[in-house]
């Protein structure tokens, strides 16, 4: 099996939103416009389930370091989400 590349080499960014954006189940769940409760929980348990899948094959200094890099991810998008609300917000207020 090849392994596949997290990063575009030449500009350097990630390439792991792209992926996401192709799964078939976050497809699905994106085809109505909005991410209801189960589609969450189903999201959650496929992370989940591979998670324990992949955690014994690392050895301590791997799993320090795999750990490190889904703590990073998350508060990347956690980070860039925020920051898409506040963009999306009006830029005046209502004055009544």
């Amino acid at each position: 099996m090849n392994k596949s590349t997290w990063f575009d080499e030449t500009t350097n960014t990630s390439l792991i939103d792209d992926k996401a954006q192709k799964l078939g189940p976050f497809l699905a769940a994106m085809a109505d416009g909005k991410i209801d409760d189960a589609e969450v929980k189903s999201q959650e348990a496929r992370l989940v389930s591979l998670m324990k899948e992949v955690e014994p094959m690392l050895n301590p200094d791997q799993h320090a370091k795999v750990t490190q890099l889904l703590v990073e991810l998350t508060a990347y998008d956690l980070m860039q989400t925020l920051h898409a609300i506040h963009a999306a917000r009006p830029k005046t207020k209502f004055v009544g």
